[in-house]
């Protein structure tokens, strides 16, 4: 079983384990307008899928600014930041930071992406909300990069996303 920690205790992650070279699940989420979603699958553009506990709090919100300002230039690129927060929250986060260059998804009705992508926190007090992970999927639907970020108070690995990114084109 997959895990990471919070605050340096072990949190098991729920759902099917996806690694480099598996295929990338087609799964659903709510947008900040209560649409669909797709995510994952083969699509016409490299996918970065970027799952965090909630926009709430310091350290998602971090990630997703540094990763709007990031994903800027790279139009080869599909960037999606799923979270458990309402989408009502998520639309006020995205109007208030300034969030432009990325979708903002909530995985709150069934957790599909969280189960799909195995980053469901199962246990602790983060119990119900996403790990904080980083896929990459290339154009044919295969995952290029995963990293799922050991503690989850902590950033991922920016350039190695981006780098992987690249390489994908």
């Amino acid at each position: 079983m997959q895990t990471t920690t919070f605050n340096g205790t072990t949190v098991n992650l729920a759902g099917t384990q996806i690694n480099v070279g598996d295929k990338a699940p087609s799964v659903i989420a709510t947008g900040t307008d209560l649409n669909d979603v797709e995510i994952g699958g083969a699509k016409d553009k490299i996918q970065l899928i970027i799952t965090v506990p909630s926009l709430d709090t310091a350290t998602c919100a971090s990630e997703t600014r540094r990763f709007n300002m990031d994903v800027n230039n790279l139009e080869i690129c599909e960037t999606t930041v799923v979270s458990m927060d309402l989408p009502f929250a998520s639309e006020r986060f995205c109007s208030t930071e300034g969030i432009e260059n990325l979708t903002v998804a909530s995985d709150y009705i069934d957790k599909e992406v969280s189960k799909a992508y195995g980053v469901l926190m199962d246990d602790n007090k983060l119990k119900g909300l996403s790990a904080r992970a980083v896929f990459v999927v290339d154009r044919s639907g295969h995952v290029v990069y995963k990293e799922i970020v050991r503690e989850v108070t902590d950033e991922p690995n920016y350039e190695a996303a981006l780098d992987a990114i690249k390489e994908a084109r």
